[in-house]
């Protein structure tokens, strides 16, 4: 985490003091890479502190900070408009550098994941995080006592530093992982991956980037105008999202997420209709342009309660502690390329479909990616990381496991008090 707060610091300073163009692409090129470092590591370091009571909503909150981000990054670009064109775009990109200083400050409070502590051995260090990071040292010691058993290590071995069983520390991962993977990590690898791909492939980069365009095209031809609908967004933007980090550990990762879907999918349609209508009428037609603009902000309220937070909570709670690292990694660079991709593809995909046209394609895609996630997607909602392994393995069949799993807890849960009430009578 220090590390990439040096590396922001260092690319937001070298875009603002950027003499031409390729300047500035160096110092963007450059932040790019503290991007890449902390969208793997804040997700992972928080879902390995969090206990699964409270997993949802603290994993979800780099996602929040996200959005808030781009809400200042909004309303900075707003205020800063005002200055002379020399100086407005340098503070805009130059700005960034303030919050790699807090990032930077606030990593000497954070202690290190438990769960790689225990794989590295080191179970008095791990036992001092969670009793931290728990609500009560009965759950510090339970938490301790599955991670010991995912990592291998005796459960009646308390010595402060031990042995790890080398097929635990994660020496053949890319061959579990893509090679020589079980059924159960080929079902988690292709629900962690997609999801990332079709966070982005759904076509939110489209809409966040190029909102001004947007906007344009739906009939809104003032700048002060279309800058105040763009801050519009990122605001709804960031207050759906703080709902849904309310909502993950109550109503659960499917549920939410297949809402999310199914609502992003309508909303494109529509935002297609809106636009169409205004593209074929000769005057200004009121009822299209508001159409747009509320299709534009019920879009990404919708991604934000779902599919937004989901992605990152989701891929970096169901792969194995010894597969987390690498596995989400890869989910998280499909991310990055899909947005890039997205990004990039956005105003030729323009030209050659029209901008409806557009909509209508990741409509689709949305659509692909809701029927994809109701028949594949595990439910993992208060089960703990290591319990999570057992979801997987029966693809389209998960909902029969569940229930196994949740029969045979019980069942457990029974046996367990009835052996207590045996032993006090």
């Amino acid at each position: 985490m220090v590390a990439a707060a040096v590396i922001f610091f260092v690319g937001a300073l070298l875009m603002g003091f950027a003499t031409n163009y390729a300047f500035v692409m160096f110092g963007r090129f450059v932040a790019g890479i503290g991007v890449g470092f902390a969208l793997v590591i804040a997700p992972i370091y928080t879902v390995e502190v969090s206990p699964e009571s409270s997993r949802g909503f603290l994993t979800s909150f780099p996602e929040v900070f996200i959005n808030a981000g781009i809400l200042l990054g909004y309303v900075s670009n707003f205020a800063f408009s005002k200055l002379p064109t020399h100086l407005s775009w340098r503070f805009m990109l130059g700005i960034g550098a303030i919050p790699s200083v807090f990032l930077a400050i606030s990593v000497l409070a954070m202690p290190e994941s438990p769960r790689w502590l225990v794989m590295k051995g080191r179970l008095r260090e791990a036992r001092t995080v969670l009793k931290k990071t728990s609500e009560s040292l009965e759950e510090a010691e339970s938490r301790l006592r599955g991670i010991k058993e995912a990592v291998g290590i005796p459960e009646h071995c308390n010595e402060d530093i031990v042995q790890v069983p080398k097929h635990q520390k994660g020496d053949n991962v890319w061959k579990e992982l893509f090679f020589s993977p079980t059924p159960s990590i080929k079902h988690i690898v292709l629900t962690g991956i997609s999801i990332h791909f079709f966070q982005q492939a759904s076509g939110i980069d489209s809409v966040v980037l190029y909102s001004p365009t947007i906007f344009e095209r739906a009939g809104i031809k003032s700048d002060h105008d279309r800058l105040l609908a763009t801050v519009a967004m990122g605001c709804v933007k960031t207050i759906f999202i703080l709902v849904a980090t309310f909502l993950l550990d109550r109503v659960g990762r499917t549920p939410l997420l297949l809402t999310s879907l199914g609502g992003m999918t309508l909303s494109l349609i529509f935002l297609s209709i809106g636009l169409t209508v205004i593209n074929h009428s000769d005057g200004k037609v009121i009822w299209a342009v508001a159409l747009c603009i509320t299709m534009v902000l019920a879009y990404v309220a919708l991604f934000s309660i779902g599919t937004g937070p989901i992605a990152w909570v989701y891929g970096s709670e169901v792969f194995p502690l010894r597969l987390r690292a690498t596995g989400f990694s890869v989910a998280v660079a499909v991310n990055r390329v899909s947005s890039g991709v997205i990004s990039m593809t956005f105003l030729s995909l323009e030209k050659a479909i029209t901008i409806q046209g557009a909509f209508f394609l990741y409509a689709g895609i949305a659509g692909m990616a809701w029927v994809f996630f109701f028949t594949l997607m595990p439910e993992t909602r208060g089960k703990t990381l290591e319990e999570t392994e057992a979801l997987f393995g029966t693809f389209f069949k998960w909902r029969s496991t569940l229930r196994e799993l949740k029969a045979k807890k019980n069942n457990n849960a029974q046996i367990q008090m009835a052996t207590a009430d045996a032993v006090g009578s």
